[in-house]
């Protein structure tokens, strides 16, 4: 008896990605896969520069920026369409998807501190790297 390569019920071909294939465990499972902003970091005078990829968007609308437990989180959606008519045709073309990124910043990190600027495609959000604080204790010796 032979199997065939590909199920033919959606179900079971979407089970086989997710717990039969021999790399799910290599790869955290297919569900868990999502499209990722390329991004940039770098140190800059001070601060932590990333250079984020978002090209065709609205950055107060399709943008959000949020920093949770020493995270930076980096949201976008994209929807664009364009509409082409003329006397004997209709054309539509839309492209639309949310990709994400989740970044560590420098612990003790304000998140008022933060800073995003959006240009040309580019999103720059600059974090201020705190200095850490040198302390110094006296440890107080006693005879015994």
């Amino acid at each position: 008896m032979t199997t065939a390569l590909v199920p033919t019920n959606g179900t079971r071909f979407a089970r086989f990605f997710e717990d039969e294939w021999p790399f799910s465990q290599l790869l955290g499972g297919m569900k868990n896969l999502e499209p990722q902003i390329r991004v940039e970091e770098k140190l800059e005078d001070g601060k932590l520069v990333v250079r984020a990829e978002a090209p065709g968007i609205d950055p107060e609308k399709d943008v959000e920026i949020s920093m949770v437990d020493g995270k930076l989180m980096i949201a976008v959606e994209r929807r664009e369409s364009q509409e082409t008519k003329d006397d004997r045709s209709f054309r539509t073309e839309f492209r639309y998807g949310s990709f994400n990124r989740t970044l560590r910043v420098p612990a003790g990190t304000k998140p008022a501190d933060i800073s995003a600027v959006y240009k040309d495609g580019i999103l720059e959000i600059k974090v201020p790297v705190p200095t850490p604080e040198s302390t110094t204790v006296k440890v107080p010796v006693s005879r015994s």
